[in-house]
């Protein structure tokens, strides 16, 4: 006799407007150029995808120099530095911006802040290629990095009545209310997003583990290791009160020996995470336990992207 369990599976999940436009530009790339084609970093942060797009004749790189110049190079959906389209541009490379737009609209209002004399603070985390990417919009010591309320206090600032700030889309939003309040109470003049920076899906998949969170005994988000907003999904359920909420990148990844005794169990995935893995999550309790699967929507989306116009023209 297997015991129940109550699924809550949190809505909205998985994949976002702009993963499915950055994975469908690598897919007619290949059908446009057909096989190599070079794609400069992981498409998405996802490693079920990438295997996926490589297997059909994707070739993933970290620099620009790893690739021929008579093949098409696409720049992956967490944007580049202004210099690597600039170096493809020199190369006479064909190439494809798979940026999101939601990241794009950041590197944008960057620029303009840049140009009417502002000295850009970013929060984000170091070492992420959006972030690295929206940095290297502008030239050395224009964007200054915050991770943290504590990373306020000490950054170094040119003329304090000339400051703008942006984010990473892919932020807690709540870690990053405190971050922006910290910002202002110091630099009262600093100058704001029209509209948050925090993309809209990141937002909707953190509401809705909140909603679900208190309710699990467990949590699991589906969702890669390198992918920064599937862990602050982790951290936003810990948050709200679920004590058990770990990161697994497939059902393989289950520790079933800590789940023993467990009731209700949430599941989420981050914005690059195919629907096929998530129904691998519930397929494995299945077979475990008797499920009954509760669908939480905390957001409805409706958001589709456009790619870029040479994949809609013919060779």
């Amino acid at each position: 006799m297997t015991n129940p369990l109550t699924l809550y599976l949190a809505a909205p999940r998985g994949f976002c407007a702009g993963v499915d436009r950055a994975i469908k530009i690598v897919e007619m790339a290949l059908e446009k150029w057909g096989a190599p084609v070079y794609v400069r970093h992981e498409i998405v942060h996802n490693k079920f995808v990438v295997d996926g797009l490589r297997d059909k004749g994707a070739v993933f790189v970290e620099e620009l120099d790893e690739c021929p110049p008579d093949r098409p190079v696409i720049f992956s959906a967490h944007g580049v530095p202004k210099a690597v389209p600039a170096a493809a541009r020199q190369r006479e490379m064909i190439y494809v911006d798979a940026t999101c737009p939601l990241v794009s609209k950041v590197h944008i209002e960057a620029a303009r802040h840049h140009e009417n004399g502002l000295q850009m603070i970013m929060i984000g985390h170091a070492g992420h290629p959006e972030t690295i990417g929206t940095m290297g919009q502008l030239p050395d010591g224009e964007v200054l990095l915050v991770e943290t309320v504590d990373d306020v206090a000490g950054v170094t600032v040119r003329d304090p009545g000339k400051l703008a700030f942006v984010t990473q889309t892919t932020l807690s939003v709540d870690d990053t209310i405190d971050i922006v309040a910290a910002l202002r109470a110091r630099f009262p003049a600093i100058v704001g997003p029209h509209k948050e920076d925090i993309c809209y899906a990141t937002t909707n998949r953190q509401e809705a583990v909140k909603a679900i969170a208190s309710d699990c005994d467990a949590l699991l988000v589906v969702g890669a290791p390198n992918s920064s907003n599937s862990k602050r999904l982790v951290e936003v359920a810990r948050k709200a009160g679920c004590t058990y909420a770990q990161l697994v990148q497939r059902a393989t990844d289950i520790d079933w020996r800590a789940l023993e005794g467990i009731r209700t169990v949430g599941v989420t995935a981050g914005a690059s995470a195919p629907e096929v893995l998530i129904d691998e999550v519930i397929d494995a309790f299945r077979a475990r336990f008797d499920v009954t699967v509760q669908m939480v929507e905390a957001a409805q989306e409706n958001v589709e992207f456009k790619v870029p116009r040479v994949l809609r023209e013919p060779a």
